[in-house]
């Protein structure tokens, strides 16, 4: 599969709003894989996703393949997240005006191994730049790019003798695993009969300037 017919577009606002329902059906299918086991609904999708398109900064990188929405990654700064994600970082002394969020990024099977897991990653951080540059958004400057990831023990019986974690990956691209800034979000595994809390960790890299809380 060629990568030529790969655009990388950022949405935000009335256009992201326009592809909520694509975007719903595309978070659901990539979810349900392990690590997240996610059974999906697609009403709570559309109103999750649209509170990138009401946020204050946010963005969503669009992976297209000619008009079809193949990936997707969403990003904002954390002031404009819930408060179980701010409340690690407020617990742990840092300050969340610094701190630029990167929801989460999804990509059919199809398209993985092709680069465009680090377009994800360079677009958002690039976003985040342009934001901390324009003194009229009120952004910035970002002391931190952070995002969190679902924790699994080694030995989970659902996961796939093939299974590849992303951490080598996330590493490379200079995050790095915190411990100490922990989280739950509540889904619905498949299997459950209702949502339940799962562990989540948070990553951090240094955007470059100073590193202080």
């Amino acid at each position: 599969m060629s990568t030529d017919t790969i655009r990388l577009v950022r949405v935000a606002g009335a256009d992201l709003e326009r592809q909520i329902p694509e975007l719903a059906r595309l978070r659901i299918q990539v979810f349900r894989d392990f690590p997240y086991l996610y059974d999906g609904d697609l009403t709570y999708e559309a109103d999750y996703l649209r509170t990138y398109s009401q946020a204050r900064g946010s963005v969503v990188v669009l992976a297209l393949d000619a008009d079809r929405v193949v990936g997707a990654a969403t990003a904002l700064p954390l002031t404009e997240e819930m408060d179980e994600v701010q409340a690690p970082f407020l617990a742990a002394g840092y300050d969340p005006a610094g701190v630029f969020y990167l929801g989460e990024s999804v990509l059919l099977p199809a398209y993985r191994g092709r680069g465009i897991g680090v377009r994800f990653f360079q677009e958002r951080e690039a976003h985040a730049r342009t934001l901390a540059a324009d003194p009229g958004t009120g952004f910035g400057p970002w002391r931190w790019y952070s995002f969190c990831a679902v924790e699994r023990a080694a030995d989970d019986p659902r996961r796939p003798a093939d299974y590849v974690p992303l951490d080598a990956f996330w590493q490379h691209r200079g995050y790095r695993r915190h411990p100490e800034l922990r989280t739950t979000f509540a889904w619905q595994e498949l299997g459950e009969t209702g949502q339940s809390p799962k562990p989540m960790v948070f990553w951090l890299k240094p955007t470059g300037g100073q590193s202080d809380r």
